[in-house]
């Protein structure tokens, strides 16, 4: 598998993923549009803890978000079940944008490094991230989709 592929293909997919949420209002961010379980604000949060869950804890990397991330925005989830306040709007988008550098800049010319066995079946890191990039390209549907019902 090939660093230029699997990491041009992430920063291309979070580009996107970026680009689209960066134009919900903010008065639409925790909104959750009828016939949804979430708001575009869990969708990106989501998006970073499993993103997180998968490449880095699969990888056996030390993980950077806090336990309570999946708290917030784990599978099952749902803002309507929050307790407290989850991290902010702001603070998601830069750790979106910081996590896919350190994807690239901790994992590159590891592609290749076998990982355990997992409920992925993904047998390398490079298979890890492929994994994570489509989970997020579906959830990109999913915000596209909401941004219509929201307008």
């Amino acid at each position: 598998m090939r660093d230029s592929f699997v990491f041009g293909m992430l920063a291309k997919n979070r580009g996107r993923l970026l680009q689209l949420v960066e134009g919900c209002p903010e008065d639409k961010r925790n909104v959750v549009p009828e016939g949804f379980n979430n708001s575009v604000h869990w969708q990106i949060g989501h998006v970073l803890t499993v993103t997180e869950r998968l490449v880095f804890g699969l990888a056996e990397q030390a993980p950077v978000l806090s336990a309570d991330y999946q708290t917030f925005f784990g599978n099952g989830t749902k803002p309507a079940d929050w307790q407290e306040e989850p991290p902010g709007w702001d603070l998601l988008m830069a750790q979106l944008k910081e996590q896919s550098n350190r994807i690239c800049e901790s994992l590159k010319d590891k592609l290749e490094v076998s990982v355990k066995e997992n409920f992925l079946k993904a047998e390398s890191v490079g298979e890890l991230i492929v994994s994570s990039v489509l989970h997020e390209v579906n959830h990109a549907g999913t915000i596209s989709a909401m941004l219509k019902v929201l307008k």
